[in-house]
């Protein structure tokens, strides 16, 4: 159902935003996408995840909100950043503890034409073709994704921000 809609959202065409890889898990999604501005990529989002969140609540008979928490943004401005953020998006099932042999079905590594093994699947990509210089070629610099990788944890400067934001949330109201 949310690959649906990320085709849908996809099939729409906007331009000035891409969604080039996600990440399936049981009660969160990562997603890499590109944005010509943070407007944009605000805006854009929030049309995802409503579009997301109504197609749920069909299949789950329900109404309400479906997402606890608002996206985190991250921006990525190095290839080994970005190669990393691959990493972790698209093998995020072994950062959880799933024992995959090849590529979690769940993630966009079906389309992902950056591993280390040529594999080819047939069905049409959820995913946009990446048009940033960073996302296309340049992580290709630290090598290629290899399916046996696993990913690390954020950068602790990640991670602290995440706790920042979390703890902001909790408490004081934010703009």
């Amino acid at each position: 159902m949310i690959e649906r809609c990320f085709l849908a959202a996809r099939a729409r065409g906007r331009h000035e935003f891409r969604l080039a890889h996600y990440s399936l898990q049981s009660n969160h999604v990562h997603l890499i996408a590109e944005a010509d501005d943070r407007s944009v990529l605000s805006r854009e989002m929030q049309g995802l995840l409503v579009r997301v969140a109504r197609a749920l609540n069909r299949l789950w008979v329900r109404k309400g909100a479906v997402f606890a928490d608002r996206y985190h943004a991250r921006q990525l401005r190095s290839p080994r950043e970005v190669r990393a953020a691959l990493v972790y998006v698209l093998l995020n099932a072994r950062h959880h503890g799933l024992r995959l042999s090849g590529i979690d079905l769940y993630s966009s590594g079906r389309w992902f034409d950056g591993w280390s093994r040529k594999l080819v699947f047939a069905s049409r990509s959820a995913v946009a073709t990446a048009r940033t210089w960073l996302l296309r070629v340049g992580w290709r610099r630290h090598g290629l994704v290899g399916l046996g990788e696993r990913p690390s944890a954020p950068t602790s400067e990640f991670a602290a921000r995440s706790r920042r934001d979390r703890r902001s949330r909790r408490g004081a109201p934010t703009t």
